[in-house]
């Protein structure tokens, strides 16, 4: 038989309970206004999964711990800065957080070097990455210098599989880069001392116009960019020397703006960034073979360099990555140790070097 008083006493309390749960305030979600920049316009690769992956999943991430959200204002394609402009926008505080191309900056982020410094090695984008991340987190050196920058070090990035060399004339070995004018993005403008080609400093926004104007004949750069940027249109000729990977990018914070955030969103910032790095090389080797094969049907002829004209292009070139450490072990860097590092994590990965850069150290 049903207890009437049991019924209403059960009744009354669920009732208190309710009202209480109604009464009581939810959290309210704190939302953080970020100004994403990069000087490169969205179509590039990087920027499109910056804007498309990076930014949303920070939010979505952040969604599941319920207390924080970011309207991000994003600011690409010379809106704020162009793509040299990066690191000084971030440093300013014009951005908060943006991905800096370093091979701009190599006065200022000598460390980010590292890959450009020993070619001949590895054209797995993923490998480069990860073995460059490591070496930031063994030596505090490479944070460093961007926190000199005003700005702190999430992750470093590779956008290409490898360089290769883009002519406007038909070119079948290195002897058809001799006494060409080759355009380059800076370190690897010392790889053409060993094939006696003069390098000409430029970058993907204006090799189209160089190539096309007659300003240079060839340009390095990477199959991926070259069909995003329509290379094949005025250099329908690729030699296919595999130059290797390097990181060219690194997502960074302004150090005024870090300081700012919650703990939990510092977290999440610096988790997606790892996963943005790993994202991003995945789809620069998914790319590369596919670009090369639309370059082809579109028109254009690739010549691959033999193994034994790889080997004479990496012996002819000076040691510029035993320069390199010899500069920074002046100033304090114990660079020799990272070199020494990173060729051993390249080898341990599977890489065969066909230049042993560490060889000259002493």
């Amino acid at each position: 038989m049903i207890n009437l008083k049991t019924v209403l006493k059960r009744t009354a309390g669920a009732a208190v309970f309710l009202a209480a749960a109604a009464t009581t305030p939810v959290q309210a979600v704190e939302t953080i206004k970020l100004v994403a920049i990069d000087g490169y316009p969205a179509r590039a690769m990087w920027v499109k999964e910056f804007s498309e992956y990076f930014l949303p999943e920070v939010n979505k991430r952040l969604a599941a711990g319920g207390a924080y959200k970011i309207e991000w204002q994003e600011a690409y394609g010379g809106t704020i800065v162009k793509p040299k402009g990066v690191l000084e926008g971030i440093k300013l505080g014009l951005g908060d957080i943006g991905v800096v191309t370093t091979v701009f900056h190599s006065s200022k982020l000598p460390l980010q070097g590292i890959a450009f410094v020993t070619p001949f090695i590895s054209s797995d984008a993923g490998t480069v990455a990860q073995a460059v991340d490591e070496i930031a987190a063994e030596f505090p050196h490479m944070g460093e210098a961007f926190e000199r920058q005003n700005q702190v070090l999430l992750a470093n990035g590779v956008v290409l599989d490898s360089y290769q060399v883009f002519s406007r004339v038909p070119v079948s070995g290195i002897a058809d880069l001799n006494g060409r004018k080759v355009a380059g993005a800076g370190y690897n403008l010392r790889y053409l001392e060993g094939v006696g080609a003069a390098g000409v400093r430029g970058g993907l926004t204006n090799f189209y116009n160089m190539l096309q104007t007659g300003v240079v004949d060839q340009a390095m750069l990477w199959p991926e960019a070259a069909k995003t940027f329509k290379i094949g249109e005025v250099a329908p000729y690729m030699l296919k020397a595999n130059l290797g990977a390097v990181n060219t990018k690194s997502v960074t914070v302004n150090m005024d703006t870090w300081k700012k955030l919650p703990q939990e969103v510092r977290d999440v910032l610096k988790a997606v960034a790892t996963d943005y790095r790993d994202r991003i090389a995945g789809i620069a080797m998914q790319r590369a073979e596919a670009s090369e094969t639309k370059f082809v049907a579109d028109g254009g002829t690739i010549v691959e360099l033999s193994a034994e004209q790889r080997k004479a292009w990496a012996e002819a070139m000076p040691n510029i990555a035993a320069e390199w450490a010899e500069g920074l072990e002046a100033e304090g860097v114990p660079a020799k140790e990272m070199l020494r590092a990173y060729m051993a994590k390249l080898k341990a990965a599977g890489e065969a070097p066909t230049r042993d850069w560490t060889a000259d150290l002493k």
